[in-house]
């Protein structure tokens, strides 16, 4: 048997959980090596707004970015 290779969470939005940010959303990446997502330094009035931003070309780029910084870091 073949063992299967664990996938990596796709990005997510959550609500923020700073209270100086209190009704906002953030998206958070997972990484792997790492218990606790990436934040993207950014915050959202809505789910909605957060998700859109997160499927844009910014926001894949963002997150690509995010990845790439997290690998290098572990070299």
């Amino acid at each position: 048997m073949r063992r299967m290779k664990l996938k990596l969470a796709p990005p997510f939005v959550a609500e923020t959980k700073d209270a100086r940010f209190a009704g906002t959303f953030e998206v958070l990446v997972p990484l792997p090596e790492r218990n606790k997502p990436a934040r993207v330094p950014r915050q959202f009035p809505t789910a909605a707004a957060a998700e859109g931003w997160l499927h844009s070309a910014e926001g894949k780029d963002t997150v690509a970015e995010i990845r790439e910084d997290a690998a290098n870091r572990k070299d």
